[in-house]
């Protein structure tokens, strides 16, 4: 059995395994790529008992039986039921080498069956009829900018979410 922290790269060597992918697949280097403006944080409107919360991840999750990411600049989403079984839940993101512990257990960085046990528990008020997904790994920046966001927005903005919790890969 691999030591899984063994596994783990340092935050260093994630950007250099990184940059060396990119260049394997023969793209052009990779541009890491952040906000301009720190994001602002505000106190909760009503107790998360009274919440609906959404979910985003960029693992390039998607349902078995929907279209699977390609691997370059990939801007689309994928609505993703909030009651899909966790065996139907799969991945597909330029980082391949990242997903082997997405794969055996998905909730990782899907955590379908956590946030069910929350609501079910009370904890949570609701969870969002879907949860939406897209690939990280998306080398242009105006691509994210204006082709990823306004459609995650866009697509969020219609579950009507008072939180939203967000998983990067």
């Amino acid at each position: 059995m691999k030591n899984r922290d063994a596994m783990k790269p340092t935050p260093t060597e994630y950007i250099r395994q990184t940059r060396e992918s990119y260049e394997k697949l023969g793209f052009e280097p990779y541009q890491w790529f952040h906000a301009e403006d720190e994001p602002k944080l505000s106190p909760l409107a009503k107790p998360l008992s009274e919440s609906k919360l959404g979910l985003i991840s960029s693992a390039g999750t998607y349902v078995h039986g929907q279209v699977a990411y390609y691997y370059k600049d990939d801007t689309s989403i994928r609505a993703i039921p909030s009651d899909t079984a966790v065996k139907d839940i799969r991945f597909s993101h330029i980082m391949e080498n990242y997903l082997e512990e997405a794969r055996q257990d998905p909730c990782t960085v899907f955590p379908l069956e956590a946030l069910n046990q929350l609501e079910s528990e009370g904890i949570i008020g609701e969870l969002a009829g879907n949860y939406f997904s897209c690939m990280g790994g998306i080398y242009s920046k105006n691509r994210v900018i204006n082709e990823l966001l306004p459609n995650l927005e866009k697509a969020v903005s219609k579950e009507q979410l008072d939180l939203l919790l967000l998983i990067p890969l």
